[in-house]
């Protein structure tokens, strides 16, 4: 069985297409499915759009309680998946549902237990694409796998991996990555990129900021390895600065820089914020550790809609 695990927030425009397509693309294949949309606290009529879906073959609905994220949303899933091939795609329709024979026929063909997808010719503007290239290069120095595109969410795995995704008890989760950790053999293959078919991004700059502090404070300690670097290198140039103005002092006198009254608030204000950064850092650790001390859950299902099953007595 393939089941398919797609986050929905807010996403009213697209539901009814994207479920004709994924139909389609299913039947076609011609093997078990299912179709799990993970309801992630949509406050547009999404959910009702999908109730209307209980009925038609394989689908299924998760209703968590509240908006969590799209990797908790997957995660949430995950959890209830039935399939031994589970594949990921947004609600959007800016990756096809078209590619999921591709994805599942590498996967099998190939013996591999992750198959990613990187975006050909991306619909993106300028400002989202520059983000993302940021954010691929960090996963590649985090993770130290080579993949064009950690951002794409049409992805496919094994259930083994799915599995130990779900076992893992970290509050933050950025799935690709976590997958990494679990999977031996991964690779990826190109996608089509369209426009947003309806409605708006729910992935502004602040969101894919926030993912990617996430995405750093959760599977990396090098920022806490560039404090350590940073900090060694002013101290080491705060202190030759320091000797240079001594001696810059008895040469030129004190009236060369002001008295030294501007050079001492450079100096302060260079430092202060240096400060403040670092500890900023230490910040999101520090506040890690503390969602995971509390081990509340990454996620809560609500309720799972799905039409029952019929038992005939004999």
């Amino acid at each position: 069985m393939i089941s398919l695990v797609i986050p929905v927030y807010n996403e009213k425009e697209n539901l009814s297409l994207l479920m004709e397509r994924l139909e389609k693309v299913m039947q076609s294949m011609k093997r078990p499915y299912e179709i799990i949309f993970v309801d992630d606290g949509s406050r547009d009529g999404s959910l009702e759009i999908l109730k209307g879906f209980i009925g038609r073959q394989g689908v299924r609905i998760v209703e968590l309680t509240r908006n969590y994220g799209q990797h908790r949303a997957i995660m949430a899933g995950f959890s209830v998946v039935r399939g031994s091939i589970i594949v990921t795609l947004d609600a959007d329709l800016q990756n096809p549902p078209e590619h999921i024979p591709a994805l599942v026929h590498t996967l099998e063909e190939g013996d591999y237990e992750v198959v990613g997808s990187f975006r050909a010719l991306r619909q993106d503007s300028f400002l989202r694409k520059i983000p993302s290239r940021i954010m691929n290069a960090i996963t590649l120095k985090i993770t130290k796998v080579r993949m064009t595109d950690w951002g794409c969410m049409l992805r496919a795995y094994r259930r083994r991996v799915v599995d130990w995704m779900v076992s893992s008890q970290e509050y933050s989760t950025f799935i690709p990555v976590l997958a990494t950790l679990f999977a031996k053999r991964m690779t990826e293959i190109p996608v089509e990129h369209a426009n947003r078919h309806g409605g708006k991004s729910n992935y502004g700059l602040r969101k894919l900021i926030s993912l990617q502090f996430d995405l750093l404070t959760s599977f990396s300690e090098f920022p806490l390895k560039v404090l350590l670097y940073v900090g060694t290198v002013l101290s080491i140039a705060g202190v030759s600065f320091g000797i240079l103005l001594g001696i810059a002092r008895i040469f030129y006198g004190a009236e060369w820089a002001a008295y030294g009254v501007f050079t001492l608030f450079a100096i302060l204000f260079f430092f202060v914020g240096g400060i403040f950064f670092a500890l900023g850092i230490m910040g999101q650790y520090i506040g890690r550790i503390y969602h995971e001390v509390r081990k509340r859950p990454r996620f809560t299902i609500h309720e799972v809609y799905e039409c029952p099953k019929v038992s005939l007595d004999s």
